[in-house]
């Protein structure tokens, strides 16, 4: 089968379409035929350290592979079409169309396994394969955040840094689902885009700096990588107000402990699981309108070291696809 192979770190110039073995499940996964994968901060990460928060220092090479990639097939987020299954699966049969995420990566392939109790859905029948490829790591982390994390309450003033990317558009969307007022932090192009997806305000960074203009917030979200402070956010917090850098590093998890043991203004960062749950719960409101899926840009498979430039650019809103096999 087809896939795209890379074997050191570095450009997006690593990455090399090849010919490989087609994988085949074991007794608990299913194979799936590809029909779309996407390209995110975290395989942009992965393959040449872009959006790495500061601090980490070389821990992402002990955990991806100190002298090279131990998994030499990227793409975390995948959707497409049960081909077989493994002879204890019960949830899932052949020509199940289906979507989730994995670090287990693999999906820049024909073809790629999956735990069949992992973190995978039915595809919403209303969406087509791109759309749900682009669902569980942006909507699922946004989740995670405003549900999980912030525990958004109705009639919350909430802040959304980065409302235009790839997690911050579901923020916006689930924000206002949970009853939040929401102001929307974008560039000038984009300002249209996030009043759309259902902010009651938008600030364009270029032009305006959030902390100064007298407002303040029940819940801020920061969702740009390697730029999150909560000295720079503080100001335009509440008295009890939360901070949540999406991306944080060592220093967010330390202000987390900090501030968890002080009165006030509190960091909350942390992990993000990967949840079948929260999946058919994205897939149910997706389903009813609820909210809807950005991509901006699609690539075929052979063009992934081209998406990923574009990515690592930090100026894509929405999802990036890449089309595997034509749907």
């Amino acid at each position: 089968m087809k896939a795209i192979v890379y074997t050191e770190y570095g450009s997006p110039d690593v990455l090399q379409l090849k010919m490989v073995e087609k994988p085949a499940p074991k007794d608990d996964e299913v194979l799936i035929r590809v029909h779309a994968a996407t390209v995110t901060t975290g395989d942009v990460n992965m393959r040449g350290f872009t959006f790495v928060p500061p601090g980490f220092g070389p821990l992402p090479r002990l955990m991806f592979g100190l002298n090279g990639p131990r998994k030499t097939i990227l793409g975390a987020e995948v959707a497409g079409e049960i081909e077989a299954v493994g002879k204890d699966v019960t949830t899932f049969k052949p020509g199940d169309a289906v979507f989730g995420i994995d670090s287990s990566v693999a999906a820049y392939a024909e073809y790629v396994c999956r735990p069949a109790n992992g973190p995978l859905a039915i595809k919403p029948a209303n969406l087509s394969y791109q759309e749900a490829a682009a669902i569980s790591f942006g909507a699922g982390t946004a989740l995670s955040f405003v549900r999980d994390k912030a525990k958004i309450q109705p009639g919350q003033k909430v802040l959304v840094v980065g409302a235009s990317g790839g997690v911050g558009n579901y923020v916006v969307q689930l924000a206002k689902y949970y009853g939040a007022e929401v102001t929307g932090v974008c560039s000038t192009r984009n300002i249209e885009m996030v009043k759309s997806l259902g902010a009651d305000h938008v600030i364009d960074y270029t032009q305006d700096d959030f902390t100064r203009d007298g407002e303040i917030y029940d819940v801020i979200i920061d969702t740009v990588y390697g730029r999150a402070s909560f000295a720079h956010a503080k100001p335009a917090l509440k008295p009890n107000g939360v901070y949540l850098p999406v991306a944080g590093g060592p220093k967010e998890m330390f202000q987390t402990l900090w501030t968890s043991m002080r009165g006030g203004k509190k960091v909350v960062a942390g992990a993000v699981p990967e949840d079948r749950d929260d999946l058919k719960f994205l897939a149910g409101l997706i389903e009813a309108g609820e909210i809807r899926v950005v991509i901006e840009r699609s690539y075929p498979l052979e063009q992934v070291a081209e998406a990923h430039r574009y990515v690592e650019t930090g100026r894509k809103r929405g999802s990036v696809v890449i089309t595997v096999s034509p749907s």
